[in-house]
């Protein structure tokens, strides 16, 4: 007997071991591609390490921060985005329950009739002249009802790892909806951020074309002037009135921009048009962060992007693993205890009381197809995940290597552009005592003008981008979110 059992057991093992050469591998985790040095020779750094920025110390503008209030409160993307991390904490917390046993606990009637003809039937009936059972005992054959009161439970085994690694995909998928979020947020508040300044670029747009129109608007009176004494022609005076329309129609131009940014804020904010409260200043380089030493791997690896796509990572290879741990064999275990009875009167009595023990093993055989698929699928997916996380991680060092350098170069520009506005503004003072004394033509005057405008403008510009540029520095920095 003892020979026999062993022989099962040694067929047994031969037949598992020859279903599981059948399994195919899980691909591992690609190393990521090393992350070079960040070359930032031209910002000059002192003996500090940065530690991070958060919002309120990066962006000090009090109503540009509450804007940033706004949009937590009110944005309809960023409550779905909410709403997807309850999701996700959802199927975490079932993926958990999943490796339990479950439980039930409840009553059930029935009743069934069986036929004369029946195995049922003729046991029955059969059963009721037996000599050795009490009157209690016996069974009506016409209607045989069935009460049970109890409870029961089965238990899934997780003998290969597949509940265990379901939980562990669900785990990080949960923490890949919280990174999203905070990109989300990143996100959201660059966009209002780049448009708040917008609105602030666009003020100091127009009161650059209104100075330069008053301005120019004295140098048409005494144009007129010297055209009524005969000193210029009607040229002349034609010459600056069309400039001055053009000027006033770039005015109002703006004044279109500005309804526009203003919308756009308010859309993002949700909230239904309004003044939109600002401030007439620009972000200005925080050259206190750049000159510290920036350990450009762990700046990167805190981004929200990256920590995303690193937890989706993982998240691929544990569905992976779930998706091989299927073609193993499925162990369930389930018990069943209660009080069991035909009769109503004899259900509560200690006699009826009742249990089953269940034990199943079950080897995939014709479905092995359907789980190959279901496999090659979920590796699939790992591949795409590990791909996106290297996308977000070379995005990162670019970026962040491309803001750092621009920001040095928009230094020097805004250097030379500030001086390049001083020395048309004393040519301005020039041109109009030289008209005056008959050294200079109207032309010239007129060109004067308009210098000082373009170079003005193009000041405004690189201001501008020297904005945008920092408002992309603290997401380039995985600035921290409040």
């Amino acid at each position: 007997m003892k020979r026999n059992k062993f022989k099962l057991i040694i067929w047994s093992a031969a037949a598992f071991s020859l279903v599981s050469c059948a399994i195919p591998k899980v691909t591992d985790i690609k190393e990521l591609k090393e992350t070079p040095e960040l070359k930032t020779s031209e910002i000059v750094k002192d003996s500090a390490d940065f530690t991070g920025i958060d919002l309120e110390t990066y962006f000090t503008d009090k109503n540009l921060l509450t804007l940033f209030n706004q949009v937590k409160e009110a944005n309809p993307d960023f409550k779905i985005a909410q709403q997807r991390i309850e999701m996700a904490n959802s199927f975490l917390k079932r993926s958990k329950s999943e490796m339990l046993p479950s439980l039930e606990i409840g009553a059930i009637v029935s009743g069934d009739r069986y036929g004369k003809y029946t195995m049922d039937g003729v046991g029955n009936y059969d059963t009721n002249f037996s000599n050795n059972i009490s009157e209690q005992q016996k069974i009506n054959t016409t209607f045989t009802p069935n009460y049970w009161m109890g409870a029961r439970s089965s238990w899934e085994i997780d003998a290969w790892g597949k509940l265990k690694n379901k939980k562990l995909s669900a785990q990080n998928k949960f923490l890949a909806s919280e990174e999203g979020l905070k990109l989300l947020q990143t996100d959201l508040f660059t966009d209002i951020a780049n448009l708040y300044y917008d609105l602030i670029a666009l003020d100091k747009r127009l009161k650059i074309y209104q100075d330069n129109y008053n301005l120019q608007k004295r140098a048409f009176e005494i144009i007129k002037a010297q055209r009524e004494v005969g000193k210029v022609t009607e040229l002349a005076v034609q010459q600056f009135k069309a400039q001055n329309n053009n000027w006033l129609a770039e005015i109002e131009h703006i004044k279109v921009e500005i309804v526009t940014v203003k919308q756009a804020i308010s859309t993002l904010t949700g909230v239904y048009g309004g003044e939109i409260e600002r401030s007439p200043t620009l972000l200005q380089t925080n050259f206190e962060i750049l000159n510290k030493n920036i350990n450009v791997d762990a700046v990167i690896h805190s981004r929200p992007d990256v920590v995303s796509n690193y937890y989706v990572l993982q998240a691929s290879h544990a569905d992976a693993k779930a998706a091989r741990a299927s073609f193993y064999p499925k162990i369930d275990l389930g018990a069943t205890f209660g009080l069991n009875s035909f009769s109503a009167e004899t259900l509560f009595k200690p006699a009826s009381l009742a249990g089953q023990l269940l034990g199943g093993l079950m080897v995939p055989v014709f479905n092995k197809g359907q789980l190959k698929y279901e496999f090659n699928i979920a590796n699939g997916e790992q591949e795409i995940a590990f791909l996106n996380y290297q996308k977000s991680v070379t995005g990162a060092f670019n970026e962040l290597q491309s803001v750092l350098k621009q920001t040095k170069i928009f230094h020097r520009v805004l250097d030379l552009k500030e001086e390049e506005v001083s020395f048309l503004d004393k040519g301005i003072e020039v041109s109009n005592d030289l008209y005056i004394t008959g050294y200079a033509n109207y032309f010239e005057l007129i060109n004067a003008q308009k210098s000082k405008l373009e170079a003005e403008l193009d000041l405004l510009k690189f201001q501008h981008e020297n904005t945008k540029n920092n408002v992309l520095l603290f997401k380039a920095l995985g600035g921290k979110l409040n």
